[in-house]
């Protein structure tokens, strides 16, 4: 639109002959023409001269949509604030205007809109549904990011009341009710069976629910096909040729290259990478952060890319630009993933490792990479890559920084003369089974506390309560309010012995107790999460240790707090002496070591030996995985876990046939599982 349309616009509205939908048609073409500043003069005249229409609200909701586009977000805030003024039972705008308050760091003002929203809804139709659903999404998620974890749950139980068939929000719901230790977790679900629950679960939280490896393939093949189904997995491949006798050209991206428990372990291995070996590219896409450990990584990788603000296609591109070889996710199924820009597959060569505990399930990661603990032999059949070993899969960074003085028991409310256990992993590892496991140790220990992360207010009186109901003194729980990092490994030594949660055990938290010499005793099942611990306690020179049964796992905490305190301050004085040593510290040899397995995809790939992820009847374990009873028992560590599922999927067998999957089914399994008139067909075509 020329300068003259855009006056002749003006005019028309100076005499009241500019209908809305006219303007806004206009102001939409010069914004397209790279003229918003006349789209705004647009706007401002129409909404002065028309100040009794009773579309008004229409104009100023459009109006704060162009203001934010245009950087001006007090602008737009107004303009919502007199939107509202004009209808207050728009939605939209309540919606919009709880977002504008939010990012200004007025978080309980934009809750107080959006509860305001949802009050005024009150007429019962397909829009009025929607406004209050999305309402009450924007409400939980503000009091998730918060901690205030019941009251994201009561949003979030009446999303679901509304539409039981939003998997975001049973993913949600199915998180903060982990994170309060509500037990059984999968109870009481709006409108949805258990099982149906969950299926629905996002995979992060299923790691945390259950030692069901079979169960997560399954679960985590579901997600990526939904979430990834609209993506076009060709629109940016590149099976580029990898030349010889240059340096490989290696992406990661990750969304915690920060004060984050990830950034805490890689920020040395950006600094230990070989520059004359491989070319690093860092590709961000985590929130605004300048903190040390996004400073100390920018400053060794030697490119830095944030492509937050890019969509997926557009991040796949300037990646494809970048041509790179081996593009390794370090999110994973984690928050602020990026599995779009995988599933465009914009590196000939991507990678599983790091960031997330378990396998990707996707038909476009290649590798995961683990360790001979962690994914034995034995146990590749979970993961839909292909495994490649490092000798500890974890890196981790020997210059973290240790406040000068830490705590004394008092100070940290810890009695002077008690045996302190102590677990600092997050809430939602903590299942009932783990907690009643403490218990029976803090029984048998009468002189012991139990150390543990603050979990809130509410959880901890639950917790506590738990206790008390089972016989254990709920003032034995002893809360640590969370610290910044340096402080919070300083108090480490207060604890005399860390003690695991499983499904999902201590990962960077085990680092870290092990880096200040507190031993870790942990329990490996046969998941991913479950087992990551075990590694780090054998590469740490204490395999003694690692449990294999619940059983000895409460045998050895219960002895090392009573008659073996000998043995156990020789751990420590080990773990101390072995740090310079041992293989979990080494992160030269770490890099030296992924450096290696680089080179090793890059010739598979030359080779045209490239493997293929295995995705073949995955929706059978899922629904076997979802119909099982995770709260009520520990799959994982059950001796007839394969019997489960062999059985489960012979039944189904003979009720619809199966393909041979490469797992549990075989093509002989299969014909064994077949029904008697299918048997018998077979037997007559091989005679």
């Amino acid at each position: 639109m020329t300068q003259n349309a855009f006056l002749a616009a003006i005019q028309k509205i100076t005499a009241g002959a500019l209908p809305l939908t006219e303007m806004i048609a206009a102001a939409q073409q010069l914004t397209k023409a790279g003229q918003s500043d006349y789209a705004r003069q647009l706007y401002q005249v129409w909404i002065n001269f028309n100040g009794e229409d009773p579309l008004l609200f229409v104009a100023s909701f459009n109006y704060s949509t162009l203001l934010s586009q245009l950087g001006d977000e007090a602008g737009a805030e107004a303009a919502l604030q007199a939107a509202l003024a004009q209808n207050p039972d728009f939605a939209p705008a309540r919606i919009n205007l709880g977002s504008a308050l939010e990012r200004r760091g007025a978080a309980k003002e934009a809750v107080e809109q959006w509860k305001t929203g949802v009050e005024r809804l009150s007429t019962v139709t397909g829009d009025a549904i929607e406004y209050k659903i999305t309402l009450l999404k924007q409400i939980s998620r503000v009091f998730s990011d918060n901690l205030q974890h019941e009251s994201a749950e009561a949003a979030l139980r009446q999303c679901l009341d509304l539409n039981p068939n939003q998997r975001d929000v049973s993913e949600q719901f199915a998180a903060v009710r982990l994170a309060q230790c509500k037990w059984p977790i999968a109870a009481g679900a709006p409108r949805m069976t258990r099982g149906e629950f969950v299926a629905k679960f996002h995979p992060l939280s299923a790691c945390a629910y259950g030692d069901d490896p079979y169960f997560h393939l399954g679960l985590a093949n579901d997600y990526v096909r939904k979430l990834a189904a609209s993506a076009n997995e060709n629109s940016d491949r590149r099976d580029a040729p990898i030349g010889e006798g240059r340096r490989l050209r290696i992406g990661y991206v990750s969304s915690d290259l920060r004060s984050h428990a990830v950034g805490y372990l890689m920020v040395q291995l950006f600094e230990a990478h070989d520059p004359s070996a491989i070319e690093v590219f860092a590709y961000y896409c985590g929130i605004p952060s300048e903190d040390g450990i996004a400073q100390r990584i920018k400053g060794a990788a030697e490119h830095w890319i944030d492509i937050r603000s890019m969509s997926d296609d557009e991040a796949a591109a300037r990646i494809a630009a970048d041509e790179i070889d081996i593009l390794v996710d370090v999110n994973g199924h984690t928050r602020d993933a990026r599995l779009g820009v995988f599933a465009r597959r914009p590196a000939p060569i991507q990678v599983n490792w790091l960031g997330y505990p378990g396998t990707i399930g996707s038909p476009f990661h290649h590798y995961i990479i683990a360790d001979d603990w962690i994914i034995p032999e034995n146990l590749e059949r979970f993961y839909s890559e292909r495994v490649l070993r490092l000798p500890c899969y974890q890196p981790n960074d020997r210059k973290r920084i240790v406040a000068e003085r830490g705590q004394t028991r008092s100070e940290a409310g810890l009695p002077e003369g008690a045996f302190v256990f102590c677990c600092f992993n997050a809430a939602h590892k903590l299942t009932r089974f783990s907690f009643e496991r403490w218990l029976d140790i803090l029984r048998q220990t009468p002189d012991s506390v139990l150390w543990l992360l603050d979990y809130g207010a509410e959880t901890n009186k639950r917790l506590a309560a738990y206790a008390s109901e089972r016989g254990v003194d709920g003032a034995r729980l002893i809360p640590a309010p969370k610290l910044a990092n340096p402080h919070h490994l300083a108090r480490y030594p207060l604890a005399d012995l860390f003690i695991d949660t499983i499904p999902y055990g201590a990962h960077t938290t085990a680092s870290d107790a092990l880096w200040m010499g507190v031993p870790v005793l942990t329990l490996s099942g046969r998941s991913f999460a479950s087992r990551v611990c075990g590694s780090l306690v054998r590469a740490a020179g204490v395999p003694e240790l690692v449990c294999d049964t619940p059983d000895a796992f409460v045998t050895r905490a219960i002895a090392l707090a009573t008659s073996d305190k000998v043995t156990l301050a020789s751990y420590r004085e080990r773990l101390l002496a072995n740090r310079d040593s041992c293989t979990l510290f080494d992160i030269d040899a770490l890099a030296r070591g992924i450096e290696q397995l680089y080179r090793h995809m890059a010739d598979e790939y030359r080779a045209g030996a490239m493997p293929r992820p295995n995705l073949r009847g995955l929706e059978a374990y899922l629904d076997i995985g979802a119909e099982y009873d995770h709260d009520a028992a520990e799959i994982g560590l059950a001796a007839d876990y394969e019997g489960h599922y062999r059985t489960a999927l012979a039944t189904r067998h003979r009720a619809r046939p199966l393909l041979a999957d490469g797992r549990l089914l075989s093509e002989a399994e299969i014909g064994a599982a077949a029904p008697p008139a299918i048997a018998r067909q077979n037997e007559a075509r091989a005679a």
